[in-house]
């Protein structure tokens, strides 16, 4: 989703920023041919490539929320990014684990870390914890936010799945 709005917003930041899409036309100096019939069939627009401010592409992605494999019992998460183009070579990424109460959700450990891209191994992620009280079932997710150093991107954050984990805090 990520992905796809930042596409978007580069070729319509393109579009804004180039002017007009039609090129001007001066009056013709001779009588003007009868007009061609007028197509259904909508003009593409052909888009120039994203600025070298822009944010480029990137992925970003966590795993679901599971209980830690070390001591002590705790709901952990992990939270990385994934550089496709444009400029961006390292990122701060942010990860909230949030526990559902009743209908809302409410995050209960934050943590952040400037990273390279990467595919989620230990060296290339952050990770977000928290000890667990008790194991009673409770909604879990991550919100995770990756803001490229140096340069503007969008404010969106994903979240992951909602996984049923024996956790209560």
């Amino acid at each position: 989703m990520r992905m796809r709005t930042l596409i978007t917003s580069a070729a319509l930041a393109t579009a804004l920023l180039g002017g007009s899409v039609a090129p001007a036309m001066a009056a013709p100096a001779a009588p003007a041919p009868a007009p061609a019939p007028v197509s259904a069939a909508p003009v593409p627009l052909m888009a120039a490539p994203a600025a070298a401010n822009g944010p480029g592409v990137f992925i970003t992605n966590g795993d679901r929320v599971h209980i830690s494999s070390t001591p002590p019992r705790t709901a952990s998460a992990h939270a990385w990014w994934t550089h496709i183009s444009g400029p961006g070579t390292k990122a701060k990424v942010t990860i909230w684990l949030q526990m559902k109460s009743g209908r809302a959700w409410h995050s209960v450990a934050k943590n952040a870390k400037n990273l390279k891209s990467g595919n989620g191994g230990s060296a290339r992620r952050v990770v977000a914890r928290k000890k667990c009280s008790n194991s009673s079932k409770h909604q879990w997710r991550t919100k995770i936010d990756v803001d490229l150093i140096g340069v503007a991107d969008s404010p969106e954050k994903a979240y992951t799945k909602p996984v049923t984990v024996k956790c209560g805090v």
